[in-house]
């Protein structure tokens, strides 16, 4: 049988485990399964559903600290950022478990004498929950929880680069008392992620790259169902002249190095009002300066490695065709040789040009290009300049300017000064490639669900007496 390996990415590729690849027949297994639990599972209803869940919650909880290290062995997360989001993401399912009833709860939408109406938000069926390596519980929680209390069963694959977390998952989820069949989980790589959404399901979930979502959701429109994607991005930060650079400066640092790199929604491309260009790439170089590479379990450490060598190979390229044709490194620029394994030092680049690959495509890793602007109209300009649209920042003092531009630029969160986007109550998604649906909050809760209208008259029928 073929197995998946995983690897410590900080610690220069050492085995951690290794887990079957799941079979064809498995998979089919599992996927009727979901099928013939579905109904059971939507008509117990959203209060009997989060019973059933909230004791995993508490095993989650329970279990949070063997969570983080194996988060930070198999992605090269630093353990101190570890800790922070898997902390984040526990607290998220607390929210998930509170809030669904009223999200989905019966609304009425007119009443008179004759008739009542109203909305009901019911479960799609099965759900195909495919997930990204660099958040492996975090996306679990975000794709597997919503969907499991709005009533959708779940198959669900991890990333082939964090399998042995998988595991961990499916042992929490599968010790308590959820009925057989609402939830499964299947190993490998993209071909079983493939083969799971051409199977016979009601739903894809999936977070990961513009190029695969791109495919799942021609599949999705030939198989006529629903698709909620979270796809790349390339945020933009827009500087203005009457901002506060020292105190925006960590928040920047923040926004593109956490997870060295490694986020849909990391800030990517900081655009910045000519006057104080100079200024703020040196503040950020400071900074930079300032932080720790190096060994992810060492809780001194601010920035672990990459996910893995085909993402540094990845990297390496990008930044060269950018060197090559022209930009400026100003601090970082190449890998470390005081550590082996997926490491790259933290970079800024200047003097970027709009046919460079670190412009044109998504950067996930810790490399951040600095472009100057003068005009109001030409820092909106380039931050549109992009196929993605998922997130971006306004930095300035002016609110009304701050309004106006939050209102022209094209993506589906815009974060004004240090005001963050990230509450649970929020819908998350993009414009453009960066995705189609919502997730999180009272609409991604809806996005799960199939919305039926029942209009019950008031009157009772007449009842008519046949003659015997």
């Amino acid at each position: 049988m073929t197995k998946i390996t995983s690897t410590n990415p900080g610690k220069n590729y050492e085995i951690i485990g290794e887990l079957d690849v799941s079979s064809d027949i498995e998979l089919q297994e599992k996927v009727q399964a979901a099928h013939k639990a579905k109904l059971a599972w939507k008509e117990l209803g959203v209060k009997k559903r989060v019973e059933l869940l909230r004791p995993i919650y508490e095993d989650f909880k329970a279990r949070k600290d063997e969570m983080v290290l194996l988060t930070t062995k198999e992605t090269g997360r630093a353990i101190t950022e570890s800790k922070s989001v898997v902390s984040g993401h526990i607290e998220k399912i607390k929210w998930f478990l509170e809030n669904v009833e009223s999200a989905l709860s019966d609304e009425i939408t007119h009443e008179d004498k004759e008739s009542i109406h109203k909305i009901v938000y019911e479960p799609l069926g099965v759900a195909a929950v495919i997930t990204p390596w660099n958040h492996p519980f975090g996306m679990f929680v975000w794709g597997v929880i919503p969907n499991l209390l709005a009533g959708n069963t779940v198959v669900f694959k991890i990333s082939d680069e964090c399998p042995v977390m998988g595991k961990l998952i499916e042992k929490i989820m599968l010790g308590h008392e959820l009925p057989e069949g609402v939830f499964s989980e299947v190993y490998g790589d993209g071909e079983i992620g493939w083969k799971l959404v051409n199977d016979n399901i009601n739903l894809i979930w999936f977070t990961g790259s513009t190029k695969v979502g791109q495919k799942l959701y021609k599949l999705a429109g030939e198989k006529f169902i629903k698709a909620i994607l979270e796809l790349g991005g390339s945020n933009p930060g827009i500087l203005f002249e009457d901002a506060e650079i020292e105190e925006f400066v960590n928040k920047i640092y923040a926004k593109r190095f956490k997870t060295c790199g490694q986020t849909c929604d990391a800030l990517k491309r900081l655009i910045v009002h000519k006057s104080i260009f100079d200024e703020v790439v040196q503040r950020l170089k400071k900074e930079i300066e300032s932080k720790k590479i190096g060994d992810p379990e060492d809780p001194e450490t601010n920035i672990g490695s990459l996910v893995a060598k085909r993402q540094l190979t990845l990297l390496e390229s990008q930044v060269k065709d950018a060197v090559d044709n022209g930009a400026k490194v100003v601090i970082g620029g190449y890998s470390p040789d005081d550590v082996q394994g997926a490491y790259y030092l933290p970079t800024l680049l200047t003097n970027i040009n709009k046919k460079m690959r670190v412009w044109k495509e998504e950067v996930f890793g810790p490399v951040l290009s600095v472009v100057s602007f003068e005009t109001e109209e030409e820092a909106v300009n380039l931050a549109n300049d992009t196929i993605y649209g998922l997130g971006s920042i306004v930095f300035t003092k002016d609110k009304n300017r701050a309004k106006r531009v939050a209102s022209r630029i094209e993506s589906g969160t815009v974060e004004i000064n240090n005001a963050t986007h990230w509450l649970s109550c929020n819908p998350f998604g993009g414009y453009k490639r960066s995705g189609m649906g919502r997730e999180h909050g009272v609409v991604g809760f809806r996005e799960l669900t199939q919305i039926k209208v029942i209009s019950e008259s008031h009157r009772n029928p007449k009842i008519r007496l046949t003659q015997p």
